[in-house]
C-alpha cells in the first residue's frame, strides 16, 4: 500500500481494541503506527482484568485455607503481604507490557509514545511531531471517574490507585454497584480488610437477572462483606489518621479508605476530535456507525471509547472486524447477541443471554429452570456458601436463551454454555447432553422442573401483596 501520507493507519491507544486492530491491519501489508500515552495494554492489563484477576486469585487463599481443615490437612497461622502481592503482580504487568512490545514491533507496527492529540481529519500530533495518516483508529478507552461531592477528589480513590497502595486498609468503603465495586469488595474481604459496599440502589450489579444479583448480595453478606444498600457518600473528611465518609442515610462511616467505583468515562479529553470533525455524545463517547465510522469519513473508534459494550473481548473483536474490512478486503461486523460476560466476585458470576426479566419482556412465553445447592467440596469443608444455576427457555421453540451461575468456576463453565446458545441450542438439546458426574456443570443438562410462572401483578390479592 502507498500513499502519500506518513501512515496508512494510525492508530491512538494501545490497550486491546487499538492493539488488535493495528496487528491484523500491519499483517495486510498496512503502514500501521501506534501512539500510547502510558504503557502497552491499555487498562486490562496494566489496571483492570488481568492485575484484578491476579488479586482475586490471592483473595480465594483465605477461604481455601479455611476449607482445607474439613478434608484433614492442618493449617497453621497464615499472613499475608500485601507488598509482596503488589510487587509480584508489577512484575507480571511489565512482563506483558513487554509482550506487547514484541507483538506489534514483529508486525512491523511503529510505538510512538506521548499522548496522540488530533489536529485534522489526517494529522496526529504527539509532542512536537506530527504524523499524517491515510486512516486514524480512536481507541483510547475509558477512565474512571470521582464523583463530584466534597471530599471525593482529595480523599478518594479508584480501582486505578487500589492496584498500587502501599498497604492493605484495616478498613475500606467501596461506593457503587458494578463490576468493579463488586469485585473489589471480595478481593479486600478476602486479604483482610473490613468491607462496607455501599450503593444508592436496592440492589447492586443493575442489568444483571435478578435471581443473580440477590444470590450475590446474600454470599457476600454470608462472608462477612457489609452491604449498604439505598445509600451513597455525601462527603468525606479527614479526621487524624482515618477517614469519615458522611452517608445519605445520616450514617458517618470511620474507614481508612474511600474506594469510588461509581463509573467510568471515555477517555476522550484532550484528543482534538472537534479539530478533526468527529462528535460525541453528552457523555464524551465517539460516535460511530454499524461499520465504527465516526462523524469524520477516515476516523473510527472501538471499544470503550465508545461507551457501549465495556468488554475487552468486544474491542478486540471490534478492532479485528475493522482491519478486515478497511485493510483486508473482508467487510465484516461482530455479533452482539449473546455476548457472556463475568463478575469475578467471591463467589463469581457468569452469564450469557437474557434475563429473565428481559425474555418476559420481549417474549411471548417463557420458561424458567432453576437449581441452588450446596457444591460437593462443602459437604467437607463446613462452607455453607450455595451455587445458583438458571436457565431461560423461549417457550415458543424451546430455545435456550439465557444461561446464568453464581459459584465457583461460574465464567469457565458458562464460557462453554455461551458456545451451544451461539448455536441455538435447545432445551432438548441440554436434556440430551451427558453430564459429567460429579461436577457442578452437570446441573445445567440435568434441571428439569420449571419453575411456576409469576402471579400477573392485578391477581395478587392484597394480602399477599403486604
Amino acid at each position: 500500500m502507498t500513499s502519500s501520507y506518513d501512515f496508512d493507519y494510525f492508530v491512538i491507544g494501545a490497550g486491546s481494541g487499538g492493539v488488535r486492530s493495528a496487528r491484523i491491519a500491519a499483517g495486510y501489508g498496512a503502514r500501521v503506527a501506534v501512539a500510547e500515552d502510558r504503557h502497552l495494554g491499555g487498562t486490562c492489563v496494566n489496571v483492570g482484568c488481568v492485575p484484578k484477576n491476579l488479586l482475586v486469585y490471592a483473595a480465594h487463599f483465605a477461604q481455601d485455607f479455611e476449607d482445607a481443615a474439613g478434608f484433614g490437612w492442618s493449617i497453621g497461622p497464615t499472613r499475608h503481604d500485601w507488598a509482596r502481592l503488589i510487587a509480584n503482580k508489577n512484575t507480571e504487568i511489565q512482563r506483558l507490557n513487554g509482550v506487547y512490545r514484541r507483538l506489534l514491533e514483529g508486525a512491523g507496527v511503529t510505538i510512538v509514545e506521548g499522548r496522540a492529540r488530533l489536529v485534522d481529519a489526517h494529522t496526529v500530533a504527539v509532542g512536537e511531531e506530527r504524523y499524517t495518516a491515510d486512516k486514524i483508529l480512536i481507541a483510547t478507552g475509558g477512565w474512571p471517574e470521582l464523583p463530584d461531592i466534597p471530599g471525593a477528589r482529595e480523599h478518594g480513590i479508584t480501582s486505578n490507585e487500589a492496584f498500587y497502595l502501599e498497604r492493605l486498609p484495616g478498613r475500606i468503603l467501596i461506593v457503587g454497584g458494578g463490576y468493579i465495586g463488586v469485585e473489589f469488595a471480595g478481593i479486600f474481604h478476602g486479604l483482610g480488610s473490613r468491607v462496607s459496599l455501599s450503593y444508592r440502589g436496592p440492589l447492586f450489579l443493575r442489568g444483571f437477572d435478578q435471581d443473580v444479583r440477590e444470590a450475590l448480595a446474600e454470599e457476600m453478606a454470608r462472608s462477612g462483606v457489609e452491604l449498604l444498600f439505598k445509600t451513597t457518600v455525601e462527603r468525606v473528611e479527614k479526621a487524624g489518621d482515618c477517614l469519615l465518609a458522611h452517608m445519605s442515610d445520616g450514617q458517618v462511616i470511620e474507614t481508612d479508605a474511600v474506594m469510588f467505583a461509581t463509573g467510568r468515562k471515555p477517555n476522550t479529553d484532550g484528543l482534538g476530535l472537534e479539530e478533526a470533525g468527529v462528535r460525541v455524545d453528552a457523555a464524551g463517547a465517539v460516535i460511530i456507525d454499524e461499520d465504527y465510522r465516526t462523524t469524520a469519513a477516515n476516523i473510527y473508534a472501538v471499544g470503550d471509547v465508545t461507551n457501549r459494550i465495556a468488554l475487552t473481548p468486544v474491542a478486540i473483536a471490534e478492532g479485528h472486524a475493522l482491519a478486515d474490512t478497511l485493510f483486508g478486503n473482508n467487510p465484516r461486523r461482530i455479533d452482539y447477541e449473546n455476548i457472556p460476560t463475568a463478575v469475578f466476585s467471591l463467589p463469581p458470576i457468569g452469564t450469557v443471554g437474557l434475563t429473565e426479566e428481559e425474555a418476559r419482556r420481549t417474549l411471548a412465553g417463557v420458561d424458567i429452570y432453576t437449581s441452588s445447592f450446596r457444591p460437593m467440596r462443602h459437604t467437607l469443608s463446613g462452607r455453607q456458601e450455595k451455587t445458583l444455576m438458571k436457565l431461560v427457555v423461549d417457550r415458543a421453540d424451546g430455545r435456550v436463551v439465557g444461561c446464568h451461575m453464581v459459584g465457583p468456576d461460574a465464567p469457565e463453565i458458562i464460557q462453554g454454555l455461551a458456545v451451544a446458545m451461539v448455536a441455538g441450542a435447545t432445551k432438548a438439546d441440554f436434556d440430551r447432553t451427558m453430564g459429567i458426574h460429579p461436577t457442578a456443570a452437570e446441573e445445567f443438562v440435568t434441571m428439569r422442573t420449571k419453575a411456576p410462572d409469576p402471579v400477573p401483578q392485578d391477581e395478587v390479592t392484597d394480602e399477599a401483596a403486604q
